[in-house]
């Protein structure tokens, strides 16, 4: 291999290196480096670095309430999300054209409304006059307030959030054999135990993925919680807001956005963690162990070996990835060829106990 093709991967890469280091990295970089620098209200910012807005933020039970709201608006919206979005991508999966494509644009048309148009939608219909207080008001059940509560923010965030849950999902679900489901059936396995042990482990990575998405955006919202929340219901992504534009105090809302971050990565890793062992646990009663792999030990690093498109991110990804000749592949069931239903047939016997 020439010289100049070893070098060929990096050279694509670069543009898109450049780009991740411009907008992400340096950014970052300089928020950190705004988070230590000395704040007077008088003289505004010096140049000096104290860790005092890091001590305050850790010792003040006000923003522990802050990050506690956030978290648990987060995780609530999550779960319904999940609730609502994975038997709706299932029903999806299971339609047939044109309505497939009806009801996913159905599902995708509130990403062609701006988030702060939704927002103001639910402030009419949450208020005093909105359509669910009429509804208890002629029902004898007198006013309900949820304008400017937390579930006026979690309604709205679900609204906006459930098309992120619902595609990685249906994702996952075009991707199923349907010969393998079929196996499963005519081995006399109900329909709810298919689903529950062939259907559903395979579209764990689509509920992974919708879940750490729905979760993280949710966390970092400003508009639904600016606009429903009201100016007394606080999340961290509005009081990063008020200190950069009210208070002008830019160091400790850099910080403040630093530590949500910060804290965003270590719940989202470790939600990843736990239901990726899971998920590994439970395709491990049908997968068996092979040396297979796309490419061998030698031609690991080689251009010809990977597209030439490959970019700066696997590079981090490969610094957690054993070698080749260390690290086994695993052929579980839902990756099993559609040709051999009696393969499949074997590994559905062994997965539900059967001889």
């Amino acid at each position: 291999m020439s010289q100049t093709q070893s070098k060929a991967p990096w050279l694509l890469s670069a543009p898109a290196i450049a780009l991740f280091v411009a907008l992400l990295l340096a950014p970052m970089l300089m928020t950190a480096v705004l988070s230590f620098n000395v704040f007077d209200y008088n003289t505004g910012i010096k140049n000096a670095y104290t860790l005092d807005h890091y001590i305050a933020v850790f010792t003040d039970d006000y923003y522990y309430e802050v990050f506690w709201r956030t978290f648990w608006i987060a995780a609530v919206t999550t779960g319904i999300c999940l609730l609502v979005g994975a038997p709706e991508a299932y029903i999806l999966s299971r339609m047939k054209t044109p309505w497939r494509s009806i009801f996913l644009l159905i599902v995708l048309a509130p990403l062609l409304v701006s988030v702060v148009v939704r927002a103001f939608g639910w402030s009419l219909l949450l208020g005093p006059r909105g359509i669910f207080n009429q509804i208890s008001l002629a029902l004898d059940l007198g006013n309900i307030k949820i304008l400017y509560t937390e579930w006026a923010v979690i309604i709205a965030l679900v609204h906006v959030m459930l098309p992120f849950m619902i595609i990685p999902i249906w994702t996952s679900l075009q991707k199923l054999d349907p010969g393998v489901e079929n196996a499963a059936l005519s081995l006399a396995a109900s329909p709810f135990a298919t689903l529950r042990r062939v259907v559903f482990p395979q579209v764990v990575p689509g509920i992974l993925s919708g879940s750490l998405i729905v979760f993280g955006l949710s966390a970092s919202a400003f508009a639904i919680p600016g606009l429903l929340g009201g100016r007394r219901l606080k999340m961290v992504a509005t009081v990063v807001y008020d200190e950069y534009l009210h208070e002008l105090n830019w160091p400790l809302g850099a910080t403040l956005a630093l530590i949500l971050l910060v804290a965003n990565l270590v719940v989202m890793l470790s939600y990843n963690k736990i239901l990726e062992r899971k998920y590994q646990k439970s395709m491990g009663l049908a997968c068996q162990k092979t040396a297979h792999w796309p490419c061998s030990s030698t031609r690991w690093s080689s251009a010809s070996c990977w597209p030439p498109w490959w970019s700066f991110a696997w590079w981090l990804l490969r610094q957690a990835i054993p070698s080749p000749s260390q690290a086994p592949n695993f052929h579980c069931v839902g990756l099993l060829p559609s040709s051999s239903i009696q393969t499949s047939s074997l590994h559905f016997g062994t997965a539900f106990g059967w001889p």
